[in-house]
């Protein structure tokens, strides 16, 4: 036992913390990031990538060891020949009117298409077996994919990395509109990052904030790129993307200014220790919307400029992997905050809560001549219970009128008049004078038609509860309650007479 103790600890020495010897080099790296850019329309989308590049070629080495590459990915690319694999799941539509142009674009549902290799025989049969494995990956209902919703484009999905031909036999494209994103396909997407959401970027990824947001997107994308500049060899590349849009009037309380406390209930405490790259980028490009600016807390160190679809932008850069960028607070909490002058407008918003209290939206702008605006609130119906419904239901639901009040400028100058012996102006413009007046104009109620199901139904289900209550009850208490007697029979009567006359005659005995 003494002669084996130096040996075991000097294999102890040659092995690192994962098993593997330290003199081998790492041949895969983690690069995350995450872009805060505030929208036109006043809302924050915050878009998460995890890049995870590996310098293996799964197709031709036995692999069996997988340090930060997912070992489910891995396999699938091996077992099935796998050029590209691009999976997506999205909640919501991309409003490009009134947020720009997305950096990433998706379908509502799920969307998966594939590029094989051209060495498999049977593509349909490969495109049916990895459907189904991807569906227990990603706990979704991928497997009704089948012949019946897929297709085979020829020019709209090109490969997106190293491709020798475009065979678009080996391509394979299907959607499904009514897949629902929920927090079970977030948690198997989560798990596939290196630090899962313990560390780094990730501890934002929290279910209950991400899916209370007006979109949610999130997606994997499998490709091989280069490894080096001629191309001699490559390396497989996977991209985990989600993207999110933070409604700014209901999660900021109707205010503009955001934090990343306030959209993901979390801060950066540090940052992921398998990663070789992990940064914060902001948008801090100046729209001039109303002459507002925006500042940014705490004053990034370096920033950022660069085209980014047409438009040039500047971006602020966070570097988790800079010591002074957390150890300084202990936690990092970026701050977005804007200024605007106060002779403008704000809008000040109160969400309704179901049963309690409605809606109340209040916006001071100010109107040009001659000019339409327009003010449009998105809204989801909900059913309501059977005793809130009022008698003429299928008449609809009135909405309360809105109301516009303006100070309208005075074209005419107002003569002077005793207001005392003019009651009536009096009280109709309390504030008018020689410049401006008061006024205040109501719309027309808004009349919303919603499902409303058979009341007749509740009726008919009570009658005939009642109606077998009643029977059934009556029987079963009749026979409780009743007494029973045994009454002998008579001696005589006139049909008893009757048949023993009969029987007489028949010459058989009688009665």
């Amino acid at each position: 036992m003494a002669a084996a103790m130096p040996l075991a600890l000097f294999v102890l020495q040659l092995l690192g913390p994962g098993g593997w010897c330290l003199a081998e080099p790492q041949r895969d790296s983690l690069r995350e990031e995450l872009v805060i850019t505030p929208l036109p329309s006043g809302d924050v989308a915050a878009t998460f990538q995890f890049r995870t590049r590996w310098d293996s070629e799964l197709q031709r080495e036995g692999v069996s060891h997988y340090r930060l590459f997912p070992k489910a990915l891995g396999q699938l690319i091996s077992k099935y020949s796998l050029r590209e694999l691009h999976l997506s799941f999205t909640q919501g539509f991309w409003r490009t009117r009134y947020w720009g142009p997305p950096f990433l674009q998706a379908p509502s549902g799920a969307e998966l298409w594939v590029w094989f290799q051209d060495t498999v025989t049977n593509v349909d049969k490969s495109w049916k077996e990895l459907s189904n494995v991807l569906s227990g990956i990603f706990c979704a209902s991928l497997n009704f994919i089948d012949s019946t919703n897929t297709v085979t484009p020829t020019a709209s999905f090109k490969p997106l990395g190293l491709a020798n031909d475009t065979d678009h036999y080996f391509l394979r494209y299907a959607v499904l509109p009514r897949e629902v994103v929920c927090t079970e396909n977030l948690t198997p997407w989560k798990k596939l990052l290196p630090c899962s959401s313990k560390a780094g970027l990730s501890v934002l990824l929290k279910a209950d904030r991400l899916f209370h947001t007006s979109y949610h997107s999130q997606a994997v994308h499998i490709r091989p790129v280069c490894r080096n500049a001629r191309c001699t060899s490559i390396s497989w590349e996977l991209r985990q993307t989600l993207s999110v849009v933070f409604d700014a009037f209901i999660t900021g309380q109707g205010k503009k200014d955001w934090s990343l406390f306030r959209m993901f209930s979390r801060t950066l405490t540090e940052p992921c220790p398998l990663a070789s790259e992990s940064r914060v980028y902001v948008d801090i490009t100046n729209y001039n919307q109303d002459n507002e600016t925006l500042e940014v807390n705490p004053p990034p160190t370096t920033t950022y400029q660069d085209v980014i679809l047409g438009t040039r932008k500047t971006y602020a850069i966070y570097d988790l992997l800079d010591t002074a960028t957390i150890n300084n607070s202990r936690n990092l909490n970026i701050q977005l905050k804007w200024k605007r002058p106060a002779e403008n407008g704000y809008i000040h918003y109160q969400p309704a809560q179901d049963r309690l209290q409605p809606h109340l939206l209040e916006m001071l702008i100010q109107l040009p001549a001659n000019s339409v605006t327009k003010v449009s609130i998105q809204f989801e119906r909900a059913l309501l219970k059977w005793t809130e419904y009022t008698p003429d239901p299928n008449h609809g639901f009135y909405v309360s009128p809105s109301v516009l009040s303006a100070l309208v400028p005075s074209m005419v100058a107002a003569k002077p008049v005793d207001w005392e012996e003019s009651p009536l102006f009096n009280s109709l413009f309390p504030v008018s004078d020689g410049s401006n007046y008061f006024v205040r104009l109501y719309t027309e109620p808004l009349l919303v038609n919603l499902p409303t199901p058979d009341f007749s139904m509740p009726y008919n289900v009570i009658c005939l509860t009642c109606t077998v209550v009643a029977v059934c009850y009556g029987s079963f208490y009749n026979l409780l309650t009743r007494t029973f007697h045994i009454e002998e029979p008579r001696t005589g009567g006139l049909a008893k007479r009757l048949a023993n006359l009969i029987r007489r005659i028949r010459g058989v005995p009688l009665l």
